[in-house]
């Protein structure tokens, strides 16, 4: 069993597209649709777990990681709510483009090309952003176990991945990249997908217990994301480090 979580030819696909990380049009043009959500999700269960109740800069002084964090899209935005904020991708081109924009933005963000059981870090962060990560590493437990040893008691990691189920191929793979083009081909792999209730159980055996989970779908008529009872494709989940 490979002991480190690196998948070699995921890095090498996302590495070819880095330069548009931040381009709203170009091939991460679903992850900029994501973010809006993505963002209001994170940013209301840490207000709600940790009873923040400054709402002007709400995420200040809890210290964030963001595993997989490509170019920025979410770290810059955690930054900007106040977060102490680092980010980690095992794609140095990935790094780099994150570290350039986020220099232009004049965002004091520690990046590092790094993957979570080779992180050398004398400290546990308060959050934990695994988002539409897991779905291209190797090994998925000792993933979770490497990440949960980077976060405090009483931490909260967030997962958001696809489901593995048979809508899911259809629209995540069939619909979104060969008959929409959302992503470039072979973006996903089916059989990387993770059931809910089998992540449920890997977090479990790494003293992260369930808080909830909840389904986003996509409305065509609105070119939006939103939270919803459907995990049947895309669904993002939020745990407690016992």
């Amino acid at each position: 069993m490979k002991n480190n979580t690196i998948n070699k030819k995921e890095i090498d696909k996302f590495s070819k597209i880095a330069e548009e990380w931040w381009d709203p049009e170009g091939k991460f043009k679903p992850l900029h649709k994501f973010n809006p959500t993505r963002i209001s999700y994170i940013k209301n269960n840490v207000i709600d777990t940790f009873k923040i109740k400054d709402k002007k800069k709400p995420l200040e002084k809890v210290s964030i990681l963001d595993i997989g964090c490509g170019g920025g899209l979410l770290s810059e935005p955690m930054k900007r709510l106040g977060a102490e904020v680092t980010g980690i991708d095992a794609s140095e081109k990935n790094i780099n483009i994150a570290k350039l924009h986020a220099k232009k933005n004049q965002l004091d963000i520690n990046y590092l090309c790094a993957s979570p059981e080779s992180l050398k870090i004398d400290k546990k962060f308060d959050v934990i952003l695994n988002m539409e990560i897991i779905e291209h590493v190797e090994n998925v437990e000792l993933f979770i176990k490497s990440c949960s040893k980077l976060l405090r008691k009483g931490g909260i990691m967030f997962i958001a991945t696809l489901n593995k189920t048979l809508k899911s191929y259809m629209f995540a793979i069939i619909g979104a990249e060969y008959i929409l083009k959302w992503l470039p081909i072979g973006t996903h792999e089916w059989e990387k997908f993770v059931k809910p209730d089998d992540l449920i159980n890997i977090l479990k055996k790494s003293n992260l217990k369930l808080d909830r989970i909840n389904g986003m779908k996509f409305n065509l008529i609105k070119d939006e994301w939103k939270i919803s009872e459907d995990k049947s494709i895309n669904y993002i989940g939020k745990f407690i480090k016992d």
